[in-house]
């Protein structure tokens, strides 16, 4: 998937920027997930408008029924926010 088509499949499913939404919301298998986002991530000037986090937090353990997660460069997250300021590198 290529940055600009994450970027809007991002905008229709959140809503605009700036918002949480499932990584699961994508659309891709687990695999392909965590593949795609694990790449953007690893590079510096996509990754800094990454904001990845995981629901439950950290601390928690997944519970039955909660969002999934995806390992992205071996943490595992739940959800992305991307900031409107991506469009600087579209």
């Amino acid at each position: 998937m290529t940055l600009r088509a994450l970027v809007a499949r991002y905008r229709e499913v959140a809503g605009g920027y700036g918002r949480p939404v499932l990584l699961s919301e994508f659309g891709l298998s687990k695999e392909e997930t965590e593949r795609e986002f694990s790449a953007y991530e690893q590079d510096y000037q996509i990754s800094r408008y990454f904001q990845l986090s995981r629901v439950p937090d950290a601390a928690s353990q997944p519970r039955p029924g909660g969002a999934p997660l995806y390992t992205i460069n071996g943490f595992q997250y739940s959800h992305i926010a991307i900031p409107a300021e991506i469009e600087e590198i579209l």
